[in-house]
């Protein structure tokens, strides 16, 4: 799961929309670094890392990569949940426009911006003014998504090539999120995650 899906499980779970979006800028404990509300929502974060990258319907998807890149399928997949996501939010979150929920999140979340992680902090500046999580309900905002995150970091360079693979496979990868995240959101609303 990437941003969204983050904010959007941590809001059912009623959980720190901070310690939830910020939990990949922080490592070690972070019980030792931060309030224990913050604290939970990493924690929560990385639980649902770690559940995700195990979930059967994943390494069915992860399958569908060619060689080339297999080895980034995992971030390719965290954003193609998002674009799934973002893409059908009327349908599963009809209570509350998706503009609404990301105005709402940003609101909660940048009053306490100044004493997290500067690489956070500059995330956040693009994150919101760019609208990316609105944006990624256009399958084609992906391919530039996966070219950027390539660009940036040229171990992972793969990544500017898996759009390919989520443009062959959209259909199939449609219908696992749809296996995937409703169970995903009973998880989060009953505690279980």
């Amino acid at each position: 799961m990437n941003y969204l899906a983050h904010l959007h499980l941590a809001s059912l779970a009623n959980s720190s929309l901070l310690g939830n979006i910020m939990a990949d800028y922080v490592r070690g404990n972070p019980y030792t670094q931060w309030s224990t509300d913050v604290a939970d929502g990493i924690a929560l974060h990385r639980r649902i890392d770690a559940l995700t990258d195990s979930l059967p319907e994943v390494r069915e998807a992860r399958g569908w990569f060619r060689a080339e890149t297999r080895r980034v399928s995992p971030i390719t997949l965290d954003v193609v949940w998002d674009h799934f996501l973002s893409h059908h939010w009327d349908k599963l979150v009809p209570e509350v426009a998706l503009p609404d929920f990301l105005a709402d999140a940003q609101r909660t979340i940048t009053p306490d911006l100044a004493n997290t992680p500067e690489r956070f902090q500059q995330l956040n500046h693009y994150l919101w003014q760019d609208r990316w999580m609105e944006r990624y309900a256009d399958a084609g905002y992906l391919q530039k998504v996966l070219q950027g995150m390539a660009s940036r970091r040229p171990r992972l360079a793969a990544l500017a090539e898996s759009y390919q693979d989520f443009a062959e496979h959209y259909h199939q990868l449609e219908a696992l999120f749809w296996q995937l995240y409703p169970r995903m959101m009973r998880q989060a609303a009953d505690g279980t995650l």
